[in-house]
């Protein structure tokens, strides 16, 4: 893969091969964030787990500290008083049938979280195969089947992100923007890999933690120093 001159120029800034402390990591991945927008950063986390075996998943929620940066849209599935509900804590859409005949017949997607009580998941689950591989399809483990929909809209608009692990047993999670600065980025840094330590499986043998990176959207990834 090519990479242009501003990526080239920021790779010679620092040693890719060491790791840093997770504040001068931080640092160092802003000072070579050169793009003219303000950049997404992410995390990026390899754990010692086997991703194919049940019972060593790695998943789960949490709202951080600074939230991400991105104000996401929200669409509700419910009737009733918890549509009602839902509409007045900032839903961005609202509906039933109608939303999933929307979704069904012309390929709408325009928001980011799909949020459902758990009586209208049958009519959700009409259209799992198109919600599951854009990452829609709403799930009890993420909250986002739920009877307090007025809490998990909430959540979501103060900074939820979800994190899971992939195939590679790699975590990708975004912590922010960089014009958050070093200090935000740092608590959501750490707020995020507690979350992933106390999620570790009963079942992972052997190194937890196997490499842990930070990097911009357009920037070079940054090693950080990892124990445990």
């Amino acid at each position: 893969m090519k990479h242009g001159k501003k990526y080239t120029e920021s790779v010679k800034a620092f040693d890719l091969t060491k790791p840093y402390e997770a504040a001068e990591a931080i640092g160092i991945m802003l000072e070579t964030a050169k793009a003219k927008f303000d950049e997404t950063v992410e995390m990026h986390v390899r754990l010692g787990v086997d991703p194919r075996q049940a019972d060593q998943q790695v998943r789960g929620v949490l709202v951080l500290p600074n939230g991400t940066g991105k104000t996401k849209k929200v669409l509700v599935i419910a009737k009733g008083a918890k549509a009602d509900q839902a509409a007045a804590a900032g839903a961005d859409y609202v509906g039933a049938e109608e939303m999933i005949a929307k979704i069904q017949n012309e390929n709408w997607f325009d928001f980011d979280v799909m949020i459902t009580t758990p009586d209208m998941m049958g009519m959700v689950g009409r259209i799992g195969r198109v919600l599951g591989p854009k990452g829609l399809m709403p799930n009890p483990k993420s909250g986002t089947v739920t009877m307090d929909v007025e809490k998990a809209i909430k959540e979501v608009k103060a900074g939820k992100v979800e994190y899971r692990l992939d195939k590679t047993a790699i975590i990708h999670c975004p912590i922010g923007k960089k014009s958050f600065g070093k200090e935000k980025l740092l608590e959501n840094f750490t707020a995020l890999m507690d979350a992933i330590l106390k999620a570790k499986p009963a079942t992972a043998k052997g190194q937890y933690l196997k490499s842990v990176a930070v990097a911009s959207t357009m920037g070079p990834g940054v090693k950080v120093a990892v124990r445990g």
